[in-house]
């Protein structure tokens, strides 16, 4: 089930504004890292994330973004890493999905694909570039932990797929 994040309207847009360092096209917003981000006395503003999995090296670069941004806007920051509960490519936004298609990089399709992939079936994951859902496995891990590497075989391209994580 996914568990929506509690963010203070203030604190909505200057956050969507603070890119993901290693997928630039994403906000943390669309990502879905920022779980919560509050308003507190003294124009404290306190946010927590979640790392898209356990010892993600952007997590310490979001943390310094955040707390640059919400300077520039005149808040003291308190950023949190949280772990629990775990994060999920559910927490991400349709737009976030979108951008990622746009940018070349699969979206995450939904679990059953995945749940296949771990039974040692084929993951039907459609191409950015054209569509095609004839596409194959090249590696389990591509530029970051949590893409794979896939080939489509029609229009011979190879792209980036953000692995489903429920």
């Amino acid at each position: 089930m996914t568990q929506l994040a509690d963010i203070d309207i203030e604190l909505h847009d200057i956050l969507k504004s603070v890119p993901d360092p290693e997928i630039p096209v994403l906000s943390i917003i669309d990502l879905g890292v920022v779980r919560s981000a509050k308003l507190l006395p003294n124009q404290v503003a306190k946010v927590e994330i979640t790392p898209t999995y356990s010892g993600c090296p952007a997590m310490d670069v979001i943390g310094d973004d955040i707390k640059a941004e919400l300077k520039k806007h005149g808040y003291t920051p308190e950023v949190k890493l949280i772990l629990s509960p775990a994060w999920t490519t559910d927490w991400m936004t349709d737009e976030g999905k979108k951008a990622l298609k746009d940018y070349g990089i699969a979206p995450p399709v939904d679990a059953t694909s995945d749940k296949e992939a771990l039974l040692g079936n084929k993951r039907v994951i459609p191409c950015p570039q054209c569509d095609s859902k004839n596409t194959k496995l090249v590696s389990q891990f591509a530029s970051t932990a949590c893409k794979a590497m896939f080939k489509c075989e029609d229009c011979e391209e190879t792209f980036d797929y953000f692995k489903c994580l429920i």
